[in-house]
């Protein structure tokens, strides 16, 4: 089963028909069509992708026009004989905001020294009037031979996560291939890798529940805030006291640390001797 976008522009009328779609939850509705041969499509549409990936094209549409602009205002006051120049620059844009620039043609304005005096930004006829109308809208492709759009889209989820739990233990769980020559060792490795998967998945569960989505990732980031250090004081009696102290969390952390019910020690903590 596999994602694709490539074929919205075929299945256009299906996406725009009101008949056979199916509720999955509130702002995610799917639908199955059948495709040749054994492949069958499942027509999805959501509404948080669909704010999601406005967002995004608004912000890089801004940048890149703003960009744009820049650069021809500036070639406008001080035109240049360096065209190559004047086109890196655009292919530099171009590449920071690939979702915006893809909708455009830009053309480089020339005087008559031949000098580059500004850029003419030339919006593709129809690009962007598509890429509103398919906000939210993807298609999942499959030869199985189940025919309920909703248990398929679940079976698609349930591939995501597995990726996605590959993805951490070689990312952030820093797991990566270990080659073992013992049964025994292979199956602790197995183990350690099981065992830090379910921590990971246990703290993004921990944060959903408290209000905070599921980015462990950024909330380990905001922990590395955190430092604790043993203070060893040597007494007259020839003894050391060993003491633990915890840095103080700034501000926004400490709200973190609050939603999540965490409370770090606010005294020295006295080790053993």
């Amino acid at each position: 089963m596999a994602a694709s976008r490539s074929l919205l522009k075929q299945y256009e009328a299906e996406f725009h028909e009101g008949g056979g779609w199916q509720s999955i939850r509130e702002g995610l509705s799917v639908k199955l069509v059948k495709g040749s041969g054994n492949e069958k499509y499942v027509l999805c549409k959501s509404a948080d992708r669909a704010k999601k990936e406005q967002s995004m094209l608004q912000r890089q549409l801004e940048k890149f026009r703003g960009g744009i602009e820049k650069k021809s205002s500036q070639l406008a006051g001080n035109p240049s004989k360096k065209t190559q120049s004047v086109q890196q620059s655009v292919g530099r844009l171009r590449e920071r905001y690939p979702s915006a620039s893809k909708h455009f043609e830009c053309e480089v304005l020339f005087n008559e020294k031949n000098e580059a005096c500004g850029i003419a930004l030339n919006e593709k006829p129809g690009q962007l009037e598509w890429a509103k109308k398919t906000y939210g809208a993807y298609i999942l492709r499959t030869n199985t031979d189940c025919e309920d759009p909703a248990e398929l889209w679940r079976w698609y989820i349930q591939l995501t996560e597995a990726e996605s739990a590959f993805r951490d233990l070689k990312s952030d769980l820093a797991l990566r291939p270990i080659y073992h020559h013992l049964q025994r060792r292979v199956e602790a490795h197995i183990l350690v890798c099981f065992l830090s998967l379910c921590l990971w998945r246990t703290l993004e569960h921990w944060m959903g529940v408290s209000g905070l989505g599921d980015e462990a990732r950024q909330f380990l980031l905001e922990m590395r805030q955190i430092h604790s250090m043993d203070v060893h004081l040597p007494t007259k009696q020839g003894q050391t006291i060993k003491l633990r102290v915890v840095s103080k969390p700034e501000k926004d952390l400490a709200v973190l640390l609050s939603r999540m019910n965490l409370r770090l020690p606010n005294m020295p903590m006295k080790l053993q001797m």
